[in-house]
């Protein structure tokens, strides 16, 4: 799978605390605001840019996905051309590992409540009309949003419950509802749509 981050810096900054063994953070990939991609450590060896958290059975993520951080603060929308780098270098990496759109996800998603990133200002549904990731087409469904979060690919952390798997799922494809307190019907049925057609495969490796 692969990981998406932002450093919540700037370049340089974001660049010398990945570089820097004493911070033990590390992330195979580094997007500058103009869209470079820098390569910090080779796709095929494990970076530390995940940490504890799980998606679907993967409880080791940093062992089973490449992580690509965005220089960027979250505070604002992601530059048109850091978005282009982006895709174009997940194109590369998903047709080199047949990495599926759905197992392109946020740390937030692996990492609820404990990570927020890349945020509620990211273009998740750009990514999606490219192929490059997914994005719901909510029906008229009925369901438990907890049990279809999980066939999803959440996990609920042991210490935080579904409420910040809720506002995970929310930042990511319901952003303008990040407030509205408990799920709805078009949680529900936003949640239910992803579920169907991209159930977690608890069988693969690292794509």
């Amino acid at each position: 799978m692969v990981v998406l981050h932002y450093t919540a810096m700037t370049h340089e900054a974001g660049l010398a605390r990945l570089c820097d063994p004493e911070f033990e953070v590390s992330a195979h990939w580094l997007i500058a605001p103009d869209g470079t991609a820098l390569a910090l450590v080779p796709e095929e060896r494990r970076a530390w840019h995940a940490g504890a958290g799980a998606w679907g059975d993967a409880r080791d993520v940093n062992s089973r996905s490449i992580g690509i951080e965005l220089s960027h603060r979250g505070t604002h929308p992601f530059p048109a051309a850091q978005m282009a780098g982006l895709e174009r270098l997940l194109s590369g990496i998903t047709a080199r590992w047949a990495i599926p759109p759905e197992r392109v996800i946020a740390h937030s998603d692996m990492a609820p409540g404990r990570k927020s990133d890349p945020g509620p200002r990211f273009d998740w549904r750009r990514l999606a009309l490219a192929g490059l990731s997914v994005w719901p087409d909510p029906r008229a469904a009925q369901g438990d949003f907890d049990a279809l979060a999980r066939a999803f690919g959440y996990v609920p952390p042991e210490d935080g419950g579904a409420e910040v798997v809720l506002r995970a799922f929310r930042s990511r494809f319901r952003p303008w509802a990040l407030e509205a307190g408990a799920s709805g019907p078009e949680d529900v049925a936003a949640i239910a749509d992803l579920a169907a057609r991209y159930p977690v495969d608890r069988t693969r490796g690292r794509g």
